[in-house]
Parts: C-alpha cells; structure tokens; sequence
C-alpha cells in the first residue's frame, strides 16, 4: 500500500476524477440482471465504499463521472462479438437507455456537477466514449476507479486509463466482482501491476478539502 504522502500527492484536487463504473440500478441495485454480483457489490460493501467516496469527491471539490453501459432497444450499435453480449440479450433485466436500470444506483449521489457518460458498446467507459476528452479537458492526471465488475469492466478501465496516460487509483474495497474470491486475486496479480491499489479509508483520508486552486 502506498503511504500517505505518496497517495496524497497523487490525489491532488485539480488534477483527479473520481469514476463510478456501471453502478447502475441494472446491475447493483436490487432488481438486477445480475443478482449474484448486486449481492457481492452490497455484501462486501463496496457499493457502500463507492457511494462514501463520491460524498468525499462531492465535498472536496473533486470531478466525479458516472460511467453507465446501455443498449438501445433495437441492439443497434451493440457488440456481438463476445458471449458475453450474447448472454446480456438473455437477461431478463436489459439495460435500456431511458430506463430505470441504467440510473445511478444507491445509495451513490448524483450531483448537477456530476457527469453522467453512456456507452452503447465494448467493454470499457474509455474505449470510444467521450470520456477520454473530457478527462483532458478537466486536467485530470489521475483517475480514482470504482464499482463493478472485476471480472470485466474494471481492468479494462484501469488498462485503457494507463494506456491513455493517466494514472489509476484503484480502491480496492470498492470493486467488485463474482465469484468473491475472484476480486483479491485480480486485484494482487493484475492491478497492482499497473495501479496504485489502496483502501477506501486511505483514499478519503486524501480527500479532504484541502486549500485549492481553480481547476483548470
């Protein structure tokens, strides 16, 4: 784990975004299309953790984006290159644009200041999404990475983070992922290869509103 001072100088306000990745009634909340992993996102209390940064982020003036996934109803646009998009057309919860399953799931907060970036394909928010732009635009040199799942979506939002320059923060109490033990292995053998892994507790200690400048 990093100490204080390295993770401090890491999480400076002007230059940090804090990202919710798919915490999204649809997939955490309690009428799921993915009810094991809702259970182990609640259980384990990562969405807790997510929603107890957010709070941090909103008070400290931190940028907060909400990555959500959604299809159109006709599929158009949707990969079907992978199972695993084959199965999601399967599930009885469908992650529709416009629907409650694709809102911000609680007990995360959503601000007006909020970004709120929708996806209609791949496998991560930085992939062919505006969020690539907008986290330049922000000055955003380090992205704290957060919600579901760590089977999927997590890692590649951590590897297209640092392909893309940044550097990730990961949380570790707050991902998730299914089986349980499937998230301590990824995190210990993945992650912690190109991010700096840390707990929610650590993190909030850094985020504490701090004398700022603008951001840029």
């Amino acid at each position: 784990m990093p100490s204080y001072e390295q993770l401090s100088e890491l999480l400076e306000p002007r230059t940090t975004v804090l990202m919710t990745v798919e915490c999204q009634q649809g997939v955490v909340g309690p009428d799921s299309a993915l009810p094991e992993l809702a259970r182990q996102a609640r259980s384990s209390g990562a969405l807790a953790n997510v929603a107890r940064l957010v709070a941090a982020a909103h008070q400290g003036g931190i940028q907060v984006i909400h990555a959500i996934a959604e299809r159109r109803p006709d599929g158009r646009g949707a990969n079907r290159n992978a199972r695993l998009f084959h199965a999601a057309e399967r599930l009885p919860v469908r992650q529709l644009s416009g629907s409650a399953a694709v809102r911000v799931a609680a007990p995360i907060e959503v601000t007006e200041e909020d970004f709120v970036v929708r996806r209609l394909h791949g496998l991560s928010p930085l992939a062919g999404t505006e969020v690539d732009a907008l986290l330049r635009n922000l000055g955003c040199r380090t992205l704290i990475v957060t919600g579901v799942s760590a089977n999927v979506a997590i890692p590649n939002t951590v590897f297209d983070a640092v392909n893309h320059g940044y550097t990730a923060v990961v949380p570790a109490d707050a991902i998730a992922g299914v089986p349980p033990d499937y998230t301590p292995a990824m995190i210990r053998n993945t992650l912690a290869l190109v991010a700096t892994v840390a707990t929610t507790d650590e993190v909030l200690a850094c985020l504490a509103p701090r004398h700022r400048a603008p951001r840029p």
